[in-house]
């Protein structure tokens, strides 16, 4: 009887707590659904709908795209381009086995040691890395004596430097020029705008035009900054890493022909 009476208990309990839980889900539903109301209830009612301003979807990049214009967004394009290109082209350059392969280093060694000179020149001629190109004019100038060959070595050196440096150099070329034609779309941008205001004769002008000028002006310094600091960045990674290929370069050249030293007429 007791195991009843709290049956029946348990269930006007549950059916108490659906009954409130209905309740609140329909008085949340009601309090978000009263805002849409239709038309025809409202003009019964007498109330006036406000129509909610419509949103076009539009992806970043045509916003971007369209932002930017045909002018900026070649330049920008072409820009974005040749820094990738640059970019893997110096990477590549500044590989340590590019610049100091240590085919040459051993196989000239060998030669040297073998007092195989002709043959360690033709090794060193033959190839074109920095390295290469150094032991070969020191090489060739070993028979006149050691400082001569010496000097040679470090022209050469200055050469090769001056040519990595320049096509490095590229990158920070880009990288201070793509925030100067940002500054320019900037300042287009905000032309255009201020434009459209002081042509408006009768009432204000219209938000969405001068929100086109102002959003050419942002786009074109985004896309400016995202172009130089990645630009700067590699600039003076690579800058730093190759300073530190030249060093070794001298270092190793000097060491392989230390051994003439002493020797100042030809092998």
């Amino acid at each position: 009887m007791q195991l009843a009476n709290n049956t029946l208990l348990f269930s006007q309990r549950g059916w108490r707590r659906s009954v409130y839980a209905l309740v609140s889900l329909a008085v949340f539903v009601s309090c978000f659904q009263f805002p849409h109301a239709s038309a025809q209830e409202a003009a019964a009612t007498g109330d006036t709908v406000v129509s909610e301003p419509t949103v076009k979807q539009v992806s970043y990049l045509q916003k971007a795209a369209s932002s930017l214009g045909w002018f900026f967004g070649l330049v920008f394009l072409g820009l974005s381009l040749s820094l990738v290109a640059l970019f893997v082209m110096n990477l590549i350059t500044a590989r340590k086995e590019n610049v100091i392969p240590s085919t040459l280093v051993e196989g000239f060694e060998k030669e040297l040691d073998a007092k195989q000179y002709q043959q360690a020149y033709d090794l060193a001629k033959s190839d074109e890395s920095f390295l290469g190109h150094v032991l070969s004019a020191g090489l060739s100038k070993v028979s006149v004596g050691y400082t001569q060959a010496i000097e040679a070595m470090q022209e050469v050196g200055e050469v090769e430097n001056m040519r990595m440096e320049h096509r490095l150099s590229y990158l920070a070329l880009i990288g201070s020029l793509s925030p100067m034609i940002g500054l320019l779309g900037t300042v287009s941008g905000m032309i255009s705008s201020f434009k459209i205001i002081a042509n408006t004769t009768a009432g204000a002008p219209n938000p969405q035009d001068l929100a086109e000028g102002i959003s050419t002006a942002l786009y074109t310094t985004l896309v400016g900054l995202a172009l130089a600091i990645p630009a700067l960045a590699a600039y003076n990674l690579l800058r730093n890493k190759m300073a530190r290929l030249v060093l070794e370069v001298g270092i190793v050249s000097e060491g392989l022909m230390s051994r003439f030293q002493k020797q100042p007429t030809q092998p």
